[in-house]
C-alpha cells in the first residue's frame, strides 16, 4: 500500500511527475508542483484525452481556445480532450500542487 501524500520532496527545482500506473491505453499519473508553470509560449498538445483532478493545492490553468482561465483547488477536476491546447498559468508557492491525471485514448465525455 501507498498514500499518495507520502514522499513529496522538500524542494522540487522542477515539476516531479511519477506514473502510478500504466496499460497499453491508460496511464495514471501524480504530478506535484510548487510554484511552477509551463514556459512562456509553450502549450501542451496531447496526443491523449486526459482528465485531472488538484487534491492539494492551487493552479490555474488556461486554454488556448478559451479567454477565461479555470482556478483550479482541491476536488475541483476537469476533462481535456486529447489535441486540446493548454498550459499551467501558475501553481501555488507556499505549498505543493499535487494533481491526479488519468490519460487514455479512445472515447471521451466531457
Amino acid at each position: 500500500m501507498k498514500n499518495i501524500f507520502s514522499n513529496i520532496p522538500a524542494q522540487l527545482s522542477e515539476e516531479l511527475t511519477e506514473t502510478l500506473l500504466k496499460g497499453p491505453h491508460l496511464a495514471i499519473e501524480r504530478i506535484i508542483s510548487r510554484g511552477h508553470t509551463s514556459p512562456p509560449g509553450f502549450w501542451y498538445d496531447q496526443a491523449l484525452n486526459e482528465w485531472v483532478t488538484v487534491l492539494k493545492g492551487r493552479a490555474k490553468l488556461r486554454f488556448k481556445d478559451a479567454e477565461q482561465t479555470l482556478l483550479l483547488g482541491p476536488g475541483d477536476h476537469v476533462m481535456i480532450r486529447a489535441h486540446r491546447k493548454h498550459r499551467v498559468e501558475w501553481t501555488a508557492t507556499d505549498t505543493e500542487t499535487v494533481w491526479l491525471a488519468v490519460h487514455w485514448d479512445g472515447e471521451h465525455t466531457d
